[in-house]
């Protein structure tokens, strides 16, 4: 008897710099959500899409929980609550490398054990930085807030324990549909994973105090007209202010020359073929509470703001 294919969507959520996107990326096999040292890189939801012959699953990529200072920080923290509500499964991931369990995490697992219905499981990153009996206080702690259906410690670098996460993951998954087509791994637009990698180099390369006010927008993205021609790209990297721009152009022009190299070259992997990639930097003060930017870069207030 032939079995039943099931799917189903996996919000995973925690802490800014748990490491979620790392670990969406070694569950798909793909590099599909942006990674970075630095908090609060995710800003948007993402979908990556795992699909075989008996299942599929939506992982879905959420802003690191933090207390929002700007209107983008708000819109982070409505994205992140927005995708429990889709979800059959909550995968809360917590940075067992962390001393202490914070006031913020303590009350998140609270508010984890408020909902009904809902599958949950709780996932120690980074574990491969640590002792392995340093696992079992942090364990018994965050159980005590919240009564999860599954504990899996995990290392994503190392793909430590990520085969345990998809079979428990299967344990819970309903029967259902194909919600996507077997070949589609996310449901970003080509331009949103492009704005995405230029923002991905950015971090990469530039100093603590930028990345927080750097956002990316396409101006224009041309696909290729003829045979052996390129794919053209024009983004324009805002900032919020003079000394940023200075920081993220360079020397010359050093800076932002690395940082579309970097770019161009993951991009030209994403389109499969050569991409003509060109950059600049503007300044547009305190931008990240601009509703009329935030809106052109692609991040939609709910309609009941």
């Amino acid at each position: 008897m032939k079995k039943a294919f099931r799917s189903g969507f996996v919000t995973v959520t925690g802490r800014p710099n748990v490491g979620k996107s790392t670990l969406i990326n070694a569950l798909t096999g793909e590099h599909i959500a942006i990674t970075s040292p630095k908090p609060q890189t995710t800003r948007k939801n993402q979908q990556a899409i795992l699909t075989t012959d008996d299942y599929q699953i939506v992982f879905i990529d959420t802003p690191g929980l933090h207390v929002p200072k700007t209107r983008l920080g708000e819109y982070m923290m409505k994205s992140a609550e927005s995708a429990i509500d889709s979800s059959d499964i909550i995968m809360f991931l917590y940075d067992s490398t962390e001393s202490s369990v914070s006031e913020a995490t303590k009350n998140y697992c609270r508010r984890l054990a408020s909902i009904g219905g809902l599958v949950k499981i709780l996932v120690l990153t980074k574990i491969d930085l640590i002792e392995k009996d340093k696992l079992l206080p942090i364990i018994y702690q965050l159980s005590s807030l919240c009564a999860f259906d599954s504990v899996i410690p995990v290392s994503s670098v190392k793909r430590d324990g990520t085969e345990i996460i998809i079979n428990e993951i299967l344990k819970y998954l309903p029967e259902g549909p194909r919600f996507y087509p077997d070949d589609i791994s996310t449901t970003s637009t080509v331009r949103e994973m492009c704005a995405e990698i230029i923002r991905e180099k950015v971090l990469y390369f530039t100093n603590d105090e930028v990345p927080h006010g750097v956002g990316v927008e396409i101006i224009e993205f041309r696909e290729p007209t003829g045979r052996g021609a390129s794919t053209s790209i024009n983004a324009t990297i805002l900032c919020e202010k003079e000394s940023h721009k200075g920081i993220l152009i360079g020397k010359e022009g050093a800076m932002l020359k690395k940082i579309g190299s970097a770019a161009r070259r993951d991009i030209e992997n994403v389109v499969g073929g050569q991409v003509n990639l060109k950059l600049w930097v503007k300044v547009k003060d305190d931008w990240r509470n601009s509703k009329t930017v935030l809106k052109e870069l692609g991040y939609k207030e709910e309609k009941n703001d």
